[in-house]
């Protein structure tokens, strides 16, 4: 992995998740395959394999470029901005159990 071609790295920051999966999925009774964290604000979106896309839907709203591999913490992050990989300097820690729903 690394960081090669992301101008994005300042939008990195601490953040607690939103929810203890997909926030939307989890308002509507959607399933997701995996979790994303966005690392701008926390809002925690389901993956492009996932029915809804709504972490992909949370950056075109926002703008926000850099998610986390989430649900499990996977140590890798992507910005959306770039189309790249990037190391992050911490993994966030999980809010308790995640339901799994695929």
């Amino acid at each position: 992995m690394g960081d090669h071609g992301c101008n994005h790295l300042d939008t990195i920051n601490q953040v607690t998740p939103s929810a203890k999966g997909c926030e939307e999925c989890l308002k509507t009774g959607s399933m997701w395959v995996h979790l994303r964290l966005c690392r701008s604000c926390g809002h925690v979106g389901c993956c492009d394999d996932s029915p809804n896309r709504h972490a992909t839907a949370h950056f075109h709203t926002t703008g926000h470029p850099i998610i986390e591999g989430y649900d499990p913490p996977e140590g890798w992050g992507w910005c959306f901005v770039d189309d790249v990989v990037i190391d992050l300097p911490d993994q966030t820690p999980q809010r308790g159990p995640i339901p799994r729903y695929i």
